[in-house]
């Protein structure tokens, strides 16, 4: 007994080490850069021009279900950048779009999954990906309709305008073209540590410059008090959580799923749409583990749980879901996930049953 409860603890500290080592210098860093630059250098009305409930929807939708095409993150990382959107005034819907879409539709990992799981589950992986997160937003905009009327009574008051600088238009585009691409090129592990490294240093001194010479003091104190907001309130969390599935994956790892995932009827494709909800699978990663892991490479796994897994597991874990707890409500975070369930089960079904017969060769089997 003492044994287990040992090596329990000490698989939820190697997820902990795992996870800092990994995401947190690359990953998580410049997302709370990302996160703090929105909540004070973006302007409200653009905020409320793109994202607001009030906004026409094919423009905010559109926008926030591409977003994972220049945003390589995964499902703990998106959480700063979505708090600060949701901070700005943005409808729900669009919101949740955003948060789901950016992890789900990472060029990299939908490049990645099709070369080595092979074409079809890419191909599959991408469309799904962003017609889920356009559904999901939608539905959360109707069932959390009262949240979106808050919202908009609250943003009448606003005054478009009064946040005028005399600062370049340029600038601010630039800065944040800066950021995202520090944190797009320092999370790539398709480019060469010390070519990252390079680029990531130059595009530093991008950002110092324009903030020496074109933001005001003030403005970088605020943005500096925003971002240890969004760090004290999330970090602790992604750690809690990260050390909380550590600990499952001791008692319960994932080989313990092969058998349940051998076929592609409805619940094995519903066991792989909860089992990537609480698994956290970090962005590019999931490939190899329903690859070697799981077995869908070797023709363990069938194609409909393998799309189920990569749908829901790296748009949302169990840390993300703790951490979302807090950002937006219980019950807001439970109808996220039930959302995300079930609309990967779906996804993977169809994919396993049905894309076959549209003459895509490897539907349905292993890659």
């Amino acid at each position: 007994m003492t044994d287990a409860i040992t090596g329990a603890l000490l698989s939820g500290l190697n997820a902990v080490i795992e996870y800092l080592a990994a995401h947190v210098v690359t990953c998580l860093i410049p997302a709370f850069f990302i996160a703090g630059a929105i909540a004070v250098f973006i302007k409200k009305e653009a905020i409320l021009k793109y994202f607001s409930p009030e906004a026409k929807k094919s423009v905010s939708y559109g926008v926030a279900s591409v977003s994972g095409v220049v945003l390589a993150v995964c499902s703990c990382t998106i959480l700063p950048m979505f708090a600060g959107i949701l901070k700005k005034g943005s409808g729900i819907g669009p919101a949740t779009t955003f948060l789901y879409a950016g992890p789900a539709i990472n060029i990299l990992a939908i490049i990645y999954t099709a070369s080595v799981l092979g074409w079809d589950i890419g191909f599959a992986r991408a469309f799904f990906a962003i017609t889920m997160s356009i559904a999901i937003g939608l539905l959360m905009a109707t069932i959390f309709r009262s949240y979106d009327e808050a919202v908009t009574t609250a943003s009448k008051g606003f005054v478009a305008g009064s946040e005028e600088s005399t600062r370049p238009k340029w600038v601010v585009p630039l800065f944040f073209v800066f950021l995202v691409l520090i944190l797009v090129i320092g999370a790539s592990g398709l480019i060469p540590f010390s070519i990252r490294l390079s680029i990531v240093y130059i595009l530093t001194l991008g950002v110092a410059l324009l903030l020496i010479y074109y933001f005001e003091r003030d403005e970088v104190t605020e943005w500096g008090y925003e971002i240890w907001d969004l760090t004290k309130k999330i970090f602790p969390i992604l750690i809690a959580g990260t050390f909380i599935v550590g600990i499952i994956a001791f008692f319960l790892p994932p080989e313990t799923f092969k058998p349940f995932f051998g076929d592609n009827s409805l619940g094995a494709c519903l066991l792989a749409s909860v089992v990537g909800v609480l698994l956290y699978m970090p962005t590019l990663l999931e490939v190899p583990i329903i690859g070697g892991t799981f077995g869908y490479t070797q023709g363990v796994m069938a194609g409909g749980p393998a799309l189920s897994l990569l749908l829901a597991g790296p748009a949302v874990s169990l840390p993300s879901l703790l951490v979302l707890y807090r950002i937006m409500g219980g019950k807001k975070t439970l109808v996220f996930a039930l959302l995300v369930v079930g609309f990967s089960t779906f996804a993977g079904f169809v994919f396993g049953n049905y894309f076959p017969y549209l003459g895509i060769p490897g539907c349905g089997t292993s890659g």
